[in-house]
This record gives C-alpha cells, structure tokens and sequence, in this order.
C-alpha cells in the first residue's frame, strides 16, 4: 500500500474510461475552447485525456491547468462547474488542497474500461468480458481483484518472456486487442523484454556436449561471462559459444534467468519411447488451452485453483507428447490416487502404470514416483537409464526446496508443472519457472465466472479466549509460542460445534495445525483424527468413507494440505494453520472448490491476538484472486 493519498485513490476507486484515440495515452492532451459561447472549455472527455496523461485517475486543479495550457484559477473554476454538474468529485488530501475524480468512478456502468499506467507497468479494468481477459493473460499477471468487477494486471518481465506468440509483432497485436488502444511507451517495453528473452539458447553439438549460444559477443561477453564461471562452462568455443559442463544446465538457467535473460532450452534432449494413450473424458476449453500452450513451448507449468483439472490437463499433455512418462509427487498418496486416476481417465492398462516410492518399487512406461526417492543417489541411476519423454512435478512449489530440486536434474525434452499456488515464503517462486518451465493458466475469477469452479466464501472469525488461563499464558509468552497458544485456544472448540451445527447437512473437513489440537478437537465432535501418524491404509478408509458419503466430517491436520487429494467437501473450517503460508491458506481454502455452490470457508482467529494480523494477511491473498471474504467477531452468548 502506498501513503500517498492520490496513489490510494488509484487503488480503491474505479478508473475512468480512457481516451478513444489510439494515440492520446502516452502523448499529449488537448482541451476544448468554447464553441459557442455557451459550452464550457474543460469536457469530462478532456479531464479523462489529462487522467490518462497523469498516469492516476485522481488529478489537481495544478495538473489541469499544466496539461491544457490554463491558468490554475481557470482550471480551478472549470473543475468546480463540472462538480456541479454531477460529473466529478473532489477530495481534500494533506498533500494538495483538492484532487478531483470522475463521479462515475463511485457510480459505474457495465460498460469495459481499460486504463493503462505505462509506466508502473499495469492495467487497471472495469468489467472486463472474457476475451478481454484472455488476451490480458498472454502477456499480463493478474496481481489483484476486488472480489466485484474491478482487475489490477501488471506485466512482468516473465510474462512477457512466455508470451505465446512466434513474433512481437502478434504480441503487440494481442496487446492493443485487449487494451482497445495503442500504448507506445508499454509495448517499447514490452519488445525490450521480448528481445531479453531470445538472446540465450542452450542447444546440442553435433559431438553430443551441451552448448551455451548467444546472439551477440557482446551479450556473452558482458553477460554470461560475468555471472557464470568454472563450475558451469569448461571453456569458450567461440565468441559466442561457450562449452557447458555436464549437469550444470539448471545452474546456468537459473543464474541468467536472475540476470534478466531467460535461455531458451533447445537442447536435442532424449524424447523417450513412444506411448500411445488416449484420454477417455473431454477437456474443458480452458484446459485445452493450457494443453496447446505446453504444446506450443515444450515445457511449463499449470496455475489454477484446487478442483480446476490440472491433472486432467496433465494427462492431455501426455497423450500430447507420447511418450514414456515419469510422474513426481510428494507423497505415496498422491502416487496411489495419480494411478488410479490414470487408470480412469486414459486408455493405459494396468501393467503399463507403476509406482516407485517406500512401499512399491516399479519402473514401468508411466512411472509415478516420489520426489525424496527420485533425488537419492542410490536410486537416482534407475531413472537416468530410462530415457523420458515427459516429466511431470506435481505440487510443484516444492521444486526449489535444497531437497526437492535434486529431482530437476532428470531432464527431458518435456517438462511439465502442476500448482494451485507456485509462490513460496522465501520468494524463491522464479527458480520453479527456470527449473521446470513458465507459468500457464488462467486467473482465478475466469474459472469462477464461467461455473468451471464454484467460488467458496470465505469468513474470518475472531473467536474469544475460552479461558482465563490460555489468556494469560499468551501474555506472558514470547515468539512463536504466542501463535500456538492463539491457535489452540480451547474457545475455538465450542466455535466449531457452533459451525457444524449451523450446517447440519454439510460435508466438512476441520483442519489443525498441532496435532495435540487435532486429538482434542476429535474427541469432542467424536470423529476420527487424520495427521502424519494414520497408517496409509487407514487414510484411504477414512477418505473413501467420505468421498462415498459415508462420513461427514473429519479432523485433518497438515497432512491434507498437500499430498493427498482430499474429497470437495461443503464446508471447511480452519481451526488453526491459514497463519502458516499463503499457499497454505490456498489449498485449504481451495478443498471446497468444486463445479457447484454453496461452499463455505471459516477461517478461526483468536480475537486481539497475532492470529488476526496472520489469518488477515492469507485471507487478502485469497481475496485477490476473486474470493468473497468476510469478518466477523463471536461475542460469547452467540
């Protein structure tokens, strides 16, 4: 958030509707005379060319004034006649005496805007429709929405980068379709990055060895050459060759993708035998899309909410390539329910899906193993040897941890990711694009407007202490401590059975975050407690029991957050945990979502303590990816 009062205005209000020439929003602005003597000189259309000259939809009489070329006192009686008229607003800040606005700002119609900051480099929208979306999503990042009608994109070096698009000149064509105009000043910068992204390739010499390309000496020179050393190249070949050393490829990418200039992997990587499958259940529109845009680069990662059909999608992708695929995934679950689901939705047979993890050991043309086996050395042979034409990291937020990335370095000439939320807490997100692939998706909202995905409401409730004694402790407490004593307030307990009986119909899930918490919680609603110690076998019962509608409620710890494909349920209540990450907060919140509505999501805090600051945090990353989210706070008596 900024404290500049105007720039406050930019984000809470509506913009106003940009300017109909092609060529007004990044050069100059031009007011009205009066025609006739009656006619005023400052239109609305005029105040809107200025707004847009400003780069902010707030503006001073000062700024009027500067940009038609009036004295302030002029343009200072002109704003106050429009006022009157009902077609602006004027607001007193502490920087400048007034700012004015467009009264339709407060009071919109369902007419699109589209309103361009150059450059910040983002586009502020008004009830965009669906392809306006679509198009904003090939070159744009949706960072924020107010849960109505309002879309902040910014455009980002790297969506830029994997724009699906063979030249800038479709690119900028895209760009102008989705704005309804021409910005001169983003599209210069838009091809600057477009040309970042084409001057590194890593390719195959004929002798077999990995080659770093450039396309100038001057960029290997002054760039490659000085962020790589020993470790990466063995020596230069030519000016602008320079001669990798063996497994250092995730390195180099990695390392120039941080510089600013992504490399394009054309490596002659083996494509694995051929296996033909096909998939038995039709894909949606929007999957179809990211299939072809996978298709399109060869590599990627899928973005979207829990219950979107990533997997399905991923299955797409694999008959796309056909080839002899490894799938890794967090846990043996997760490889279970990734087999069965294969077994489903495609033609494979049985014999043709294996699993590798603690209890099973098969390699098999679709092979569906762990991350923690696939990066050990005593097995790491086993899938070297196996030439893959696909390789799949599900859950693939993991990916950057010291752990996990061993499992990059089984390369293929496909790489695919799958993610409800590839952002990490140490900001290490960017090493998930260069190690597996760039991002492809669809925002949130589309999902939800299009009936795809319901959207879930969520609720925070700030809960009372359910005993002097918790308070207390929480006082004297210091650090990490004082969050579990909030999160397990025993007040929470009495909370949920006021939920579960508000909804006596409903499907739930409570999840926790102590297992001590989860134990206590279960005893009192007298229902089972799944955490890390449930035996396997025991997991896929109780998950079974509630998929069937056999059971309706179940306790979960952080097991259930990743790692196991949880049935969709009604209801969900957090008791403790949305505190812990934002991808956290996005997979519990995402357990309810599914093709129908009515979902629900209550998110319990512990009222006047850190729990708040933590649940309102995670909550607003939810919002803006266009969830409804409420507060509330519990009074004893309720």
């Amino acid at each position: 958030m900024t404290d500049d009062p105007a720039e406050a205005n930019d984000e809470r209000d509506r913009p106003p509707e940009p300017a109909q020439s092609a060529g007004d929003a990044d050069g100059g602005v031009a007011g009205s005379d009066e025609s006739d003597g009656e006619e005023p000189w400052l239109s609305l259309a005029a105040f809107h060319d200025v707004c847009q000259r400003e780069g902010r939809p707030v503006v001073t009489a000062a700024s009027v004034a500067r940009a038609l070329e009036r004295s302030q006192h002029e343009a200072h009686e002109a704003l106050e006649s429009l006022a009157e008229t009902g077609d602006l607003e004027r607001l007193s800040v502490s920087t400048d005496p007034v700012v004015w606005y467009p009264s339709e700002l407060e009071d919109l119609t369902d007419r699109e805007r589209v309103l361009v900051f150059p450059k910040r480099r983002e586009i502020v929208v008004d009830r965009p429709d669906q392809f306006t979306r679509a198009q904003l999503s090939q070159f744009a990042h949706l960072a924020d929405t107010n849960g109505e009608a309002g879309y902040r994109y910014v455009v980002r070096p790297e969506d830029v980068w994997q724009a699906p698009h063979d030249s800038f000149d479709a690119l900028a064509r895209t760009m102008r379709q989705a704005l309804g105009q021409r910005s001169e000043a983003l599209e210069e910068w838009v091809e600057s990055q477009w040309d970042r992204a084409r001057q590194f390739r890593l390719v195959t010499h004929p002798e077999g060895y990995t080659v770093l390309e450039a396309r100038s000496a001057e960029v290997m020179g002054n760039v490659a050459r000085q962020k790589l050393d020993e470790e990466h190249v063995h020596a230069p070949i030519s000016e602008t060759e320079d001669w990798v050393r063996e497994g250092s490829e995730a390195a180099i990418k990695r390392i120039l993708y941080e510089a600013g200039y992504p490399v394009r992997d054309d490596r002659d990587l083996a494509r694995g035998e051929a296996l033909s499958l096909e998939l038995r259940v039709g894909l949606r529109e929007y999957q179809r899309t990211w299939v072809d845009r996978f298709a399109e680069q060869g590599e990627g990662v899928f973005v979207g909410p829990p219950g979107s059909g990533k997997t399905i999608a991923a299955m797409g992708a694999m008959a796309h390539v056909g080839g002899e695929t490894l799938v890794l995934v967090p846990s043996r679950d997760l490889a279970r329910q990734w087999a069965d689901a294969l077994a489903e939705h495609t033609t494979l047979e049985r014999e043709q899906i294996g699993q590798y993890h603690g209890g099973r050991k098969e390699i098999r043309p679709v092979t569906i193993a762990t991350y923690q086996i696939a990066g050990m050395d005593r097995h790491r042979s086993l899938f070297d040897d196996r030439e893959w034409g696909l390789v799949i990291f599900d859950e693939c937020q993991h990916v950057p941890s010291d752990i996990y990335r061993r499992s990059t370095h089984l390369q293929s000439r496909h790489r695919l990711g799958l993610s409800a939320s590839p952002i990490r807490e140490d900001d290490r997100q960017a090493e998930i694009f260069t190690l597996v692939g760039p991002p492809i998706g669809t925002d949130w909202e589309a999902l939800f407007d299009a009936g795809f995905v319901a959207e879930p409401e969520l609720e925070i409730r700030y809960v009372p202490w359910g005993d002097e004694e918790s308070r207390n402790a929480y006082g004297s407490a210091e650090g990490r401590e004082k969050y579990r004593i909030a999160a397990e307030n025993p007040g929470k307990i009495e909370e949920v059975r006021y939920l579960l009986s508000a909804h006596p119909d409903a499907t739930a899930l409570v999840f926790v975050d102590y297992l001590e918490q989860g134990r206590e919680l279960a005893a009192a609603l007298d229902v089972p407690f799944l955490s890390g110690e449930t035996p396997h076998h025991e997991r896929r019962r109780l998950l079974e029991e509630l998929r069937r509608g056999e059971r309706d409620l179940l306790v979960i710890s952080r097991v259930g957050d990743e790692g196991i494909d949880l049935p969709a349920v009604d209801l969900a209540v957090v008791a403790s945990g949305l505190g812990g990450s934002r991808r956290q907060g996005t997979q519990r919140a995402g357990r309810t979502m599914r093709p129908v509505g009515g979902a629900l999501v209550y998110v319990l805090a512990t009222r006047g303590s850190r729990e708040e600051e933590f649940a309102r945090r995670q909550l607003q990353h939810l919002g803006r990816k266009g969830m409804t989210v409420r507060e509330r706070t519990v009074e004893r008596d309720e």
